[in-house]
């Protein structure tokens, strides 16, 4: 199933033609500076032990403050225990630290920062810090631009801490997990650019993993989606992750993501 997966993304990778835009995962550029982003993240997830939907209201606010740094804030909100509440937020900082620009390519590398507080119980040893787990993530993302194809991967160290008065239930040497992820778009239309009314359309492929660093557990999903970009600012956003390799547990390994994006440029 590895095999198939690697095959499958490199091969992916030779006849993609994207923007360097993703669904599940960030690419090393920012947002314009002095920009502003609004998105509603929708997740609908599929829990094995109680045979229901979850549903996850994720809003977020993201800011361009300069060309090299921007900005995200987030609140958690679900349905899991009967009840929709707000569970937590988080905060979301990345800075560009390179770039190599030509004529019709680029390379960027990006540092990034994540924390987030969560108040609900801890149910699964998989560490997910956008919405079920407190705590911190650090990484680094790359990102290739050539012509119109775009292929970005991320490498990330993830710590575990305590929900609030929620204690991490498992051991303690668990509360460390190594995150990886690897993405491919391909743009579907317009076949030729005549201006910024046109709408785009992307599909999308992201290969999504984490490994924990004291069991060795893994988990491997794989996230097929499609996006499409209104007038140059709107943007929708709907995604599936299937679980692939289901070693590291969780209660809510696949479902949807469905995103609503809006974006206002020289904001201040």
């Amino acid at each position: 199933m590895r095999h198939l997966i690697l095959l499958l993304f490199l091969f992916s990778a030779q006849v993609a033609k994207a923007q360097e835009l993703y669904v599940f995962t960030e690419p090393a550029s920012n947002m314009s500076a002095k920009s502003i982003g609004i998105r509603a993240n929708n997740y609908l997830m599929f829990n094995n032990s109680t045979k229901k939907v979850n549903y996850h209201l994720v809003p977020e606010i993201m800011w361009g403050l300069s060309k090299k740094i921007m900005l995200h804030a987030e609140s958690f909100l679900s349905n899991r225990n009967n009840r929709f509440v707000a569970e937590g937020a988080g905060v979301y900082i990345k800075y560009r630290f390179y770039s190599e620009d030509e004529v019709h390519s680029h390379f960027r590398m990006a540092l990034y920062g994540r924390y987030s507080f969560n108040s609900s119980d801890i149910h699964q040893q998989a560490i997910d810090l956008n919405g079920h787990n407190s705590g911190y993530e650090t990484g680094l993302i790359t990102t290739k631009l050539v012509n119109k194809m775009a292929l970005s991967a991320t490498a990330s160290f993830m710590h575990a801490t305590d929900n609030g008065k929620e204690k991490f239930v498992f051991a303690n040497p668990n509360r460390n997990a190594l995150g990886y992820t690897a993405s491919v778009g391909k743009l579907m239309l317009p076949k030729e650019y005549k201006g910024y009314k046109q709408t785009n359309l992307n599909l999308m492929l992201e290969i999504l993993g984490q490994v924990n660093l004291a069991s060795g557990k893994v988990f491997l999903d794989m996230a097929p989606s499609v996006q499409l970009i209104f007038l140059s600012r709107m943007r929708f956003d709907a995604g599936y992750r299937i679980p692939l390799v289901k070693d590291l547990g969780r209660t809510t390994p696949g479902g949807f993501l469905v995103r609503l994006e809006y974006n206002i440029f020289n904001a201040y």
